[in-house]
């Protein structure tokens, strides 16, 4: 059902062509002063961005994070200029800061960045703009199915270009767009046939508009530069209430340059100073003054300006007589900390051994119903990885038929899966998830760094993680990712030792992280150390804790493992204390937590008292050699696995507490020939 008014066709004069021509005008010259940058996009988008910011979207320059605002993504980073052009014009960016653009700490950097008052992510690696617009649709859907539409009730516009139509990620995210029906999603293709090489011709020749079409899309061919056909095809995706839209505008890059215009050389590099001065000539603007605002040009952005301002005061004021107003506007206005229920799932050592992805699914179901704010599902893979545990009997699976459904079904798309997610954890308003197995992360990873570079709370479940897989052999054993996600700078990478701290690194996820958090998960059973919840989290808190051992003064080794490893980590210590060995064993469960305590305590759990070291996990072991020290060694998995059960192989390759042991010992027994040579060596310097 469509709650809002009648839309007036909005009128275009001399004043709309000559305010477009100076925006135009404006990117060339940033990129100019910078010498450096991409002004043929920015004005081929420049009418369209125009015609939205000035009739169509509904946002507040007084109030740039008013919650009810429309939603604007520029997918294709690298036009930047035209997002600071129209900032600047309507207050919310210094216009001064379009002579400091690319420069080092200015707030207009080359791609457009999060941080920047009214802009609603980072934007750069193309498709990641549109997935996440979408992710941003998607909450919009959502909150307003719970909270009603006098709450919640705006718009999500994203601009393309052909870079991003060629990215599978756009693919994978219109796919889900469209069946979910997402009709407050509105998309504008900058149809202007040119990428860096030259003619999208040389590898592009799909039917761009056949395609979204077949996904669900309502597609319009409009002139991208004819402002009527601009806001008849905008009207138009307003009042569609059944599908997203896609607006394919025929463009044309670099439009208004005097010998440069449609061609590939405006893509990427400033146009100089004859070629920018004698398109203000024909512009009929000062050929010799850089960023200039003609008077009836910025006497019409103040009119806007003022029409605009109060908007999100106006929404606040009709919020008041709620009762839930003060909790909806908390709520709305970021990404909130939930209260989870006291009653936690506990695994005692007598429940036998369970694996870390079942205790995150019996977290899950626990938490599915009271803490609301929680959103997400699987690639595919809701069983094997437990999201499946995540039915809420008050709002089930989200789908046409169910919008307002936080239980969502991405199908086997785990790049867009993630980069949606990020969108809804940028909309604000939830905590989104999203799971598959960690090899898969290789399908995830550019979305997962940008989460990682915003700052997003969004929770990465990423299960079967090591090659105790088993017999899918080494296409689906994880061995390398583990060491890609702990080198993601922001991203908190947790791999728990049993189900307690597998609940409490949920915990930590949801109340306690500043951003993103990957959950590291087993497929087969690991027994529980014997913690209570809250030694659990004071664990995982605390990135790395000692077992075992503690009164050992100077030990012989110390043993230090991660996630399955230090159960059979544990045991080896207990057969090597009883064969005369002083041995401390160390948990190692997050080492970005770990490296965020003070060194005193760091100092305690690896103390200097103790440089025989054996680091223990089955997975690559890049990154480790900082806690091995020059006399430990790397118990890892620098290799691909096999096809075998989980028993075999951690037989063959070591993994059992017998083959621990064997390793230990033999570090022992070696280490004080070792230590001689590493003295002697240290010696020569």
């Amino acid at each position: 059902m469509n709650n809002e008014k009648p839309h007036q066709q909005p009128q275009f004069d001399d004043t709309d062509r000559l305010a477009v021509d100076a925006i135009r005008m404006i990117c060339c010259d940033m990129v100019e002063k910078a010498n450096s940058g991409h002004p043929g996009g920015p004005m081929s988008l420049a009418d369209f961005v125009y015609v939205l910011w000035t009739r169509f979207m509904e946002h507040d320059p007084t109030d740039p994070d008013w919650p009810n605002r429309d939603r604007f993504v520029l997918s294709g980073g690298h036009t930047s200029t035209i997002q600071y052009a129209l900032l600047g014009l309507f207050g919310y960016l210094p216009p001064a800061e379009w002579q400091r653009f690319r420069q080092l700490g200015s707030l207009t950097p080359g791609h457009v960045e999060h941080e920047l008052i009214g802009a609603e992510t980072t934007t750069g690696p193309l498709g990641q703009g549109f997935a996440n617009a979408v992710g941003m649709a998607l909450a919009e859907q959502v909150l307003r199915e719970k909270f009603g539409s006098e709450a919640v009730h705006h718009r999500t516009f994203v601009t393309i270009g052909d870079g991003d139509i060629q990215e599978g990620i756009c693919y994978e995210a219109a796919s889900l767009a469209g069946h979910l029906q997402l009709d407050r999603l509105t998309v504008f293709f900058d149809d202007n046939h040119i990428q860096i090489d030259g003619a999208t011709d040389l590898t592009f020749s799909e039917d761009v508009g056949a395609r979204f079409k077949a996904q669900g899309f309502q597609v319009l061919h409009i002139d991208g530069h004819d402002h009527v056909q601009i806001a008849e095809a905008l009207e138009s995706a307003r009042t569609n209430t059944t599908q997203p839209t896609l607006i394919v505008g025929r463009t044309t890059i670099g439009k208004g340059l005097v010998s440069l215009e449609g061609s590939n050389k405006t893509h990427g590099a400033p146009l100089g100073p004859e070629e920018i001065r004698a398109t203000k000539e024909k512009l009929g603007l000062p050929p010799d003054e850089s960023f200039h605002v003609p008077h009836t040009v910025s006497e019409r952005f103040a009119a806007a300006r003022a029409r605009l301002s109060g908007r999100g005061a106006d929404w606040r004021a009709r919020l008041a007589s709620r009762p839930d107003h003060e909790s909806l506007l908390e709520r709305l206005s970021s990404q909130p900390t939930p209260t989870l229920p006291e009653a936690l799932p506990e695994f005692a050592p007598e429940d036998g051994k369970v694996a870390t992805r079942n205790a995150s699914g019996a977290f899950l179901k626990a938490v599915a119903d009271s803490v609301d704010c929680l959103i997400g599902g699987a690639a595919d893979l809701a069983g094997s990885v437990q999201t499946a545990k995540f039915l809420s009997e008050m709002t089930g699976e989200l789908g046409p038929k169910n919008p307002g459904g936080r239980v969502i079904h991405f199908g086997v798309r785990e790049h867009a899966m993630t980069s949606i997610c990020n969108g809804i954890a940028l909309h604000g308003g939830f905590i989104p998830f999203c799971g598959t197995f960690l090899v898969f992360a290789d399908y995830m990873k550019p979305a997962i760094r940008l989460a990682a570079l915003m700052k997003l709370k969004t929770v990465f479940v990423l299960t079967h993680d090591s090659f105790f897989l088993g017999e899918d052999g080494p296409t689906h054993q994880p061995v390398d990712q583990l060491a890609m996600l702990r080198a993601l700078p922001g991203l908190t990478v947790i791999r728990p030792a049993d189900g307690n701290e597998t609940v409490a690194a949920w915990r930590y996820a949801l109340t306690c992280a500043e951003g993103p958090v990957a959950l590291i998960l087993t497929r087969q059973g690991v027994p529980s150390l014997g913690h209570t919840p809250e030694s659990a989290f004071e664990a995982v808190h605390r990135g790395a804790v000692t077992l075992s051992g503690h009164d050992v003064k100077n030990p012989d080794l110390l043993l230090l493992a991660t996630g399955s490893e230090v159960a059979p980590a544990q045991e080896a210590g207990e057969r090597l204390r009883a064969s005369g060995y002083a041995v401390r064993v160390v948990a190692m469960g997050s080492c970005e937590r770990f490296e965020a305590q003070p060194e005193e305590y760091k100092n305690e759990v690896l103390p200097q008292s103790a440089p025989v070291r054996l680091v223990i996990e089955a997975a690559a072991g890049q990154g480790f050699e900082r806690y091995a020290g020059p006399l430990g060694e790397l118990h890892c998995f620098d290799r691909f696995g096999e096809s075998a059960p989980a028993g075999v192989l951690a037989e063959k390759f070591g993994f059992t507490p017998e083959g621990i042991f064997k390793r230990a010992e033999a570090l022992i027994r070696k280490t004080p020939a070792r230590a001689r040579a590493l003295k002697e060596s240290l010696s020569r310097f």
